[in-house]
């Protein structure tokens, strides 16, 4: 009934995006609360970083096994299930009476995050077919830069003029939505069986990511020298070495690394990586540029900062329907990726009298080089993908984004910390800009190197997804009806 109800491209497209709004949303939006938090309950700043680091490690331990579920009990129902574990753990977030209950739930709210969006992906890109791939990019691209953008916004409001606990009840309703909408029309998919579980890759993937992300996160707060860190980080990559070996013999892989074979994902994957720790270290530290180092209200950071997710939304159109199909992903990304480099080297020469009208502005315009970056990677990522390995490939494609997030934003914070983002000039504690300035020089650096990445990408190989779709006429439709029914078809948006 709910393939006859509404298209399952539209089905697929709300759910997903609803799922990875409110997961996305969550990387920027409790930071802004952290503060608040640690004074409800009376503890440190270290203690309360436990929120964020107990969520990004339960996401690391259940990415590797999404693909295996979903092609074990369907697509659709690991999706919503686990848009659901995500929605009542936030709502139990919320409702934490202290710090040990809040961190438990994170826990449980991570191990749905961890879930939903690569089963998600895979359910996208099975419902669009090649050539509408970059049509489905440009569906996924809005949540993934909007999230980010408005969090700072609505987690100060929230801590501003209501609670800290609004951080995490915000995903209840789009929780809730989302979840309904799945439940009415999103039908299940066609999937290849699951094979026997992999233990010995489930064990190697999920430790070693989980420790690997444990240590990063900590880094910065206990040091990276510190020997709880050292342990993880080299525990973690140790694991995950461990886990290329076994994958790589095994009939039956859990994560079918095989799939870097393919040279078009193996370069947008490297790319993908290198954005995320770009964009999403750049995101973090803009809010803390604007607040202590501007000083901005959390608010004012945030209505700064959100004009690059409506930068985003105007661009990806236009890519979509006519740059993409015309030139193709290499020089698109190249661009971008040039853009964002342009735009923090810009942001560098901010001080205490710049405009914000100006900032808005100019985050307005690196709108356009997220959207230039994020949108064709993705589109072209799974072109020469079989569609036996999408699930797959999605899984890695997620842990890629998920693992260049966290390094984005740890080796921000190891740069501004350790040029002390405040220091004491004639007795008097101010905010020492230049940090700021040379954390944004490192961002620039980043989007630089992916940009050279970015070259490796040949367009030729993307060549399924660069097909301009257009509208059909009704001179289309009768050509179509007279046309023999051997004939193809012709490629059309209705």
């Amino acid at each position: 009934m709910p393939s006859r109800v509404i298209s399952q491209k539209v089905a697929v497209s709300v759910v997903y995006a609803g799922a990875m709004f409110i997961a996305v949303m969550d990387q920027t939006i409790v930071n802004v609360a952290l503060a608040a938090i640690g004074r409800q309950f009376h503890t440190s700043a270290t203690a309360v970083a436990g929120t964020v680091i107990g969520y990004q490690v339960s996401v690391a331990l259940f990415i590797p096994a999404a693909a295996w579920l979903g092609d074990r009990i369907g697509p659709r129902q690991v999706l919503l299930g686990s848009i659901a574990v995500f929605t009542v753990a936030s709502a139990l977030c919320g409702l934490a009476g202290s710090l040990d209950e809040l961190v438990a739930f994170r826990v449980l709210q991570g191990a749905g995050g961890g879930l939903m969006t690569p089963v998600g992906l895979t359910m996208l890109f099975r419902a669009f077919p090649q050539a509408e791939r970059v049509r489905a990019s440009a569906i996924l691209v809005i949540p993934t830069a909007l999230a980010p953008a408005v969090g700072p916004v609505i987690g100060g409001l929230s801590v501003t003029d209501a609670s800290w606990r609004w951080v995490f009840y915000v995903n209840v309703p789009v929780g809730v939505l989302a979840l309904v909408f799945g439940v009415l029309f999103l039908a299940d998919q066609d999937h290849p069986a699951a094979g026997r579980f992999d233990v010995a890759g489930f064990i190697t993937s999920s430790l070693g990511l989980g420790l690997l992300m444990y240590g990063v996160a900590e880094g910065p707060n206990v040091g990276w020298t510190a020997g709880p860190t050292v342990a993880c980080i080299a525990s973690g990559a140790l694991l995950l070495a461990a886990m290329v070996v076994i994958e790589l013999r095994a009939t039956a892989p859990l994560l079918d690394l095989r799939v870097y074979a393919d040279r078009l994902f193996r370069s947008a994957s490297i790319v993908l990586t290198l954005t995320s720790v770009a964009f999403f270290g750049l995101i973090f530290l803009l809010s803390l540029f604007f607040q202590d180092g501007l000083h901005f209200s959390a608010l004012q950071a945030g209505s700064a900062i959100c004009p690059e997710a409506f930068g985003v939304i105007i661009a990806s159109q236009f890519i979509s329907r006519r740059l993409y199909p015309a030139i193709g992903p290499r020089r698109i990304m190249v661009a971008g990726l040039l853009l964002i480099a342009g735009i923090a080297v810009i942001l560098s020469a901010a001080g205490t009298g710049t405009s914000v009208w100006l900032l808005r502005a100019v985050l307005f315009v690196m709108g356009f080089g997220v959207a230039a970056v994020f949108l064709p990677s993705q589109a072209a990522g799974f072109a020469t993908v079989g569609a036996e390995r999408t699930s797959i490939a999605s899984t890695v494609f997620n842990a890629q984004r998920m693992i260049g997030g966290a390094i984005g934003v740890a080796l921000l914070t190891a740069v501004i910390s350790a040029l002390h983002p405040v220091r004491t000039v004639a007795g008097h504690a101010e905010a020492n800009i230049h940090a700021f300035h040379t954390g944004l020089y490192v961002c620039a650096g980043v989007a630089v190197a992916a940009a050279v990445a970015a070259l490796t990408v040949r367009d030729g190989d993307a060549a399924p997804t660069m097909i301009r779709l257009r509208r059909r006429s009704p001179a289309d439709a009768a050509a179509e009806a007279a046309r023999p029914a051997a004939g193809a078809p012709a490629v059309s948006t209705d």
